[in-house]
């Protein structure tokens, strides 16, 4: 089963109907199962608010799309392990890319992103 986890760079250019958003849709199209973190659900609603819109319809994109994937105590922790590691390596790595990475270590996916925090792990899939 293809499983994926889109982070919140993959959900504003796919919401956007940018070119990279249209092979993050492709990439949906092509999957059996998507899923959201919390987090990134946080980043995309912050970012529409910080650009005076309202967030609500692509909320109900992103949970129509999705599975959201609540994460609990161990899941943070472990998230917070993530974090203290990559950051070492990846100064610009984020608690909220902790939690996505996370997400998709749980739910046996790869992570669909254009952030290129996440060159190099073995679980990501990005998108240029």
């Amino acid at each position: 089963m293809t499983r994926l986890v889109l982070d919140a760079w993959a959900w504003v250019e796919y919401l956007s109907g940018s070119e990279s958003g249209r092979k993050v849709d492709e990439a949906i199209q092509g999957s059996q199962e998507i899923w959201v973190s919390v987090a990134s659900v946080a980043e995309v609603a912050s970012k529409y608010r910080r650009s005076g819109r309202d967030e609500a319809p692509a909320m109900r994109a992103i949970t129509t799309v999705s599975k959201v994937g609540e994460l609990g105590l161990e899941d943070a922790i472990q998230a917070g392990k993530i974090h203290a590691e990559l950051k070492r390596k990846v100064p610009n790595f984020s608690l909220a890319d902790s939690f996505v990475l996370q997400l998709a270590r749980k739910v046996g996916a790869r992570v669909l992103t254009g952030d290129p925090d996440f060159n190099g792990l073995k679980e990501a899939e990005l998108i240029s």
